[in-house]
C-alpha cells in the first residue's frame, strides 16, 4: 500500500501528527537513505508511532540553483512506491518555498517538526544540514530533541570510502553511462516513468514499434542505447532496448526515451510505463541511411537479449 501523502505541515489533524519521521530529500531512496529510514522504523516499532518520511518539493536545489540541469532520480509516485516497500505509512511532502527557506534551524524544528508535525522521533543522516544558511547539524537536532521532547537517531555513512552511497554518486554513474553502478547504490535499477506519447511512428513501419516517454525533470543519463526492462500498468515486466537521445538520423527531437519492447504488440498510448535501465550498449549515433540504422538496431536487440536473458 502506498504511504498516505500529506502536503504541508500546518493545521494537521491528530491522525496526521505524532509520527517517527526520517528527514531528508530521499531522491532515489538509495541504500544510504534506507539506513536513515531504518532508524525511524526502529523508533516507530518501539513507540507504536506511525512511520513517516519528510521530503521537500520542489527540491531545495530548484530554489537556490534554478538554472541547474534536471537532476531528479524519481517522481513523487516512484518515491512513494519505494517507501511503501519499507513500511512507510505517511509521506510528508513539504513545499520548499521562501518561508521554508528562511527558517533558522531552530525555527524549522520548533515550527515545522514540533508544532506542525508533532514528531516523536527524528531520524537524520550523518551529513544533514537544515535551516537558513544550512546551520543545523545532527548534534543540533539532538539538542533540540532533548529540549522539545522527541528522540533523535543519526545514521552513519553507508558504503565504503569513495563509494559512499549518495544521490550525487547515482547521478554521476548515470551521466557516465554506468547504470549498473547506479543500481548498486540504489538497491534497484534506475527507472524512468512517464506517459507514452505519440512519436514519429517510424519504428512501427520498420518492424520495431517504440513507446515514447518525455524525460520531464529526470537527470539525463548518457545519451545512447540501453538494455531495459519496462514495467507495464498491469505489473508485467517486459525486456527491450531503448534509445535515450534526440533521434539524429530521423530528425532531432527534444531528449526522450524511446523503448522497443521485445515480442510485444499492444497499444500503450496514454498509459504510464516505467523503464529500468539495465546496461549501456552504445552511444547514440547518426546513421547514413535508414537501412544502416535498422541493421544496428538488430545488433542492439541481439546484445540486449543476451544481457537480459530474453
Amino acid at each position: 500500500m502506498h504511504p498516505r501523502i500529506i502536503h504541508g505541515w500546518k493545521h494537521l489533524g491528530d491522525a496526521d501528527r505524532g509520527a517517527a519521521v526520517a528527514l531528508g530529500n530521499f531522491d532515489g531512496v538509495h541504500k544510504g537513505h534506507q539506513s536513515v529510514i531504518a532508524g525511524a522504523a526502529a523508533a516507530a516499532k518501539a513507540t507504536g508511532a506511525p512511520l513517516a518520511v519528510i521530503t521537500f518539493d520542489p527540491h531545495p536545489r530548484r530554489l537556490f540553483q534554478p538554472d541547474e540541469p534536471a537532476f531528479r532520480l524519481m517522481t513523487i509516485d516512484q518515491q512513494a512506491r519505494a517507501l511503501a516497500e519499507m513500511g512507510v505509512e505517511l509521506l510528508y511532502v513539504l513545499n520548499f518555498d521562501f518561508e521554508m527557506a528562511n527558517f533558522s534551524d531552530r525555527g524549522f524544528v520548533e515550527h515545522v517538526l514540533h508544532e506542525g508535525l508533532g514528531v516523536r522521533h527524528v531520524a537524520v543522516g550523518f551529513d544533514i544540514s537544515f535551516g537558513k544558511g544550512r546551520t543545523g547539524s545532527p548534534e543540533a537536532m539532538k539538542s533540540y530533541g532533548a529540549e522539545l521532547g522527541f528522540t533523535v537517531s543519526v545514521a552513519e555513512a553507508a558504503g565504503e570510502g569513495a563509494e559512499k552511497y549518495s544521490s550525487t554518486a547515482v547521478r554521476a554513474a548515470l551521466r557516465e553511462g554506468h547504470p549498473e553502478a547506479a543500481a548498486a547504490i540504489l538497491g534497484r535499477p534506475f527507472a524512468i516513468e512517464g506517459v507514452v506519447r505519440r512519436g514519429q511512428q517510424l519504428g512501427r513501419t520498420l518492424g520495431f514499434p517504440t513507446a515514447n516517454v518525455f524525460m520531464v525533470d529526470y537527470v539525463v543519463p548518457r545519451l545512447g542505447v540501453y538494455a531495459t526492462r519496462t514495467r507495464l500498468p498491469d505489473g508485467r515486466l517486459v525486456p527491450g532496448v531503448a534509445n535515450i537521445g534526440n533521434n539524429p538520423t530521423t530528425g532531432e527531437v527534444e531528449t526522450r526515451l524511446e523503448v522497443w519492447l521485445f515480442d510485444f504488440d499492444e497499444d500503450l498510448y496514454g498509459q504510464v510505463i516505467e523503464t529500468q535501465l539495465i546496461a549501456f550498449l552504445r552511444p547514440e549515433e547518426k546513421f547514413s541511411s535508414i537501412d544502416e540504422m535498422v541493421l544496428q538496431i538488430r545488433r542492439d536487440e541481439a546484445k540486449a537479449r543476451g544481457i537480459l536473458g530474453a
